[in-house]
């Protein structure tokens, strides 16, 4: 069954600010909390789908891909990555709520946080270059990243501060009698447990850095600057928490030939004035493979010929664009004095002075190209 858009989960539109989507998922946290529907099997799915959305559309990067890729890149979009979507469990939707309700407790102080915090790997941001041919066909990179990795052979004991809860609890003395509060473990960053062992070249969290060749799936139609959100391939988590993301960041590289210009491809055509005015059947080269075009008799500096789906595909779109191909005429320099005396006897000659009646203006052409 297919998943539902995260902005009707909510009931947000898709202008939506921050606020208004904490202000959302609350109401609907609220609503189909396991405590308020127990044994409801309909309502808890209705809750993590709701967590589901939340955790996309309250992340700026997330929701920025989710808003350009749909729901089309997950379940192994992006080389295994994309949104995790129906990957949470009870415990990570539950790990929210500390932002959400204001400290951890459910409605002013129902459901406890059930155990440990599950940390979260850090980030990780590379640069992919790509051709216009990557762009064009879409492509598969295998990139080397160095990443922090749960090493082998490091043991664990539980936290001796919290005694494994993840949390430390704290008694006050007021006029109002005696208050607890419990905050987050600050020995054990809410894990529950701390390295007892570890080998050499291990850090205190158990993790080690590697070289991991991990393999990214580009779609056709990216463009420069444009970030790819991979999901669970940045550094590892302590404790066999959450990984990270690998953000990819995409660049370009320019083509010896062609500029691209949004979805369409560019190719500046020089011709002489000879085949400019005889016309010539010549071949110019494509983002892939070559083609051959007519330049029809008496053909005018300027004028735009147009290969249609000859471009750059949408991105997770349809149709693609055009290739453009801009005529230049090249004037010949250092004539020989035969050369300049066949040159005068044409110069008088009216078919070879500017008919301005039939010569198109600069914005007449641009207005044929968008027409």
């Amino acid at each position: 069954m297919s998943k539902r858009d995260y902005y009707e989960v909510l009931g947000v539109s898709k202008g939506a600010s921050d606020s208004e989507i904490k202000k959302a998922y609350r109401k609907m946290a609220i609503k189909f909390h396991p405590d308020k529907n127990p044994d409801d099997a309909a309502a808890e799915a209705k809750f993590k789908e709701a967590a589901e959305a939340y955790e996309i559309l309250s992340d700026n990067q997330k929701r920025q891909q989710y808003d350009q890729f749909g729901h089309s890149m997950g379940g192994g979009g992006f080389g295994g990555g994309g949104f995790s979507g129906g990957g949470m469990n009870m415990d990570d939707i539950f790990s929210q709520f500390g932002d959400i309700f204001g400290g951890g407790g459910f409605g002013g102080g129902g459901r406890q946080r059930r155990g440990p915090r599950r940390r979260k790997g850090s980030n990780l941001r590379v640069k992919i270059k790509l051709t216009l041919e990557d762009i064009v066909n879409g492509v598969e990179k295998k990139i080397k990243v160095n990443k922090q990795v749960a090493a082998e052979g490091v043991e664990f004991s539980s936290c001796s501060a919290c005694g494994g809860s993840g949390q430390v609890t704290r008694v006050t003395n007021t006029i109002l009698g005696a208050m607890q509060t419990a905050s987050t473990c600050p020995t054990c960053q809410g894990a529950g447990q701390t390295v007892s062992k570890r080998p050499n070249g291990v850090d205190a969290s158990g993790l080690e850095r590697k070289e991991v060749v991990i393999p990214i799936e580009i779609p056709a139609g990216v463009e420069e600057g444009m970030q790819l959100n991979v999901q669970g391939k940045g550094n590892d988590a302590p404790g066999g928490g959450i990984p990270g993301d690998l953000i990819v960041v995409i660049e370009e590289v320019e083509h010896e030939k062609l500029r691209r210009n949004g979805n369409d491809v560019h190719y500046d055509l020089h011709l002489s004035f000879i085949d400019a005015a005889l016309g010539k059947e010549i071949e110019v080269p494509l983002v892939e493979g070559k083609a051959k075009i007519k330049v029809n008799p008496g053909t005018q500096s300027g004028k735009i010929l147009r290969l249609r789906g000859k471009g750059i595909p949408e991105l997770n779109g349809y149709g693609k664009g055009d290739q453009l191909i801009n005529i230049q005429l090249w004037t010949p320099q250092n004539l020989t004095k035969d050369e300049k005396k066949q040159l005068e006897k044409l110069r008088e000659n009216e078919n070879f002075q500017p008919n301005l009646n039939k010569a198109k203006s600069f914005f007449d052409r641009v207005k044929e190209h968008f027409t």
